[in-house]
């Protein structure tokens, strides 16, 4: 697959996590039964495993690694701190206050990581904010 293919595929792919993730949360918010149903459960694994592959072919295309790439190995330490952000938004045993914290420092983390792909710097967004 060419590499512009394959990075079409992945832009979509962000945008079609992202936005569900925002809509789902919203939802989970507001007490909407959807967010249960199996196909909001199911689906957000189907585009997620389609991102992570799409980020490994680029990844494999461009010969990056976090090691020789310090923007590579940003994104991937928020891309850890955004699933663990997202788990804590999503889990309705936690209390309404922690969720909407969560997810919208989840929603704060995925813009660093976005900045971060398209500046190709490791403090994305943060580089505006130094004094």
């Amino acid at each position: 697959m060419d590499y512009a293919t394959l990075k079409l595929i992945h832009q979509s792919a962000v945008a079609l996590s992202l936005t569900g993730f925002f809509l789902r949360g919203a939802a989970s918010l507001m007490g909407a039964a959807w967010v249960r149903q199996r196909l909001a459960r199911t689906l957000p694994h189907v585009i997620d495993s389609v991102l992570l592959l799409s980020a490994l072919g680029l990844a494999w295309t461009l010969r990056l690694t976090p090691g020789n790439s310090p923007w590579l190995l940003a994104k991937l330490i928020g891309l850890l701190l955004y699933i663990a952000l997202g788990m804590l938004a999503l889990r309705p045993s936690r209390p309404r206050w922690q969720r909407l914290l969560a997810w919208l420092a989840a929603l704060v983390t995925v813009g660093w990581m976005v900045s971060v792909a398209v500046s190709k710097s490791p403090v994305g967004f943060l580089a505006g904010m130094a004094v």
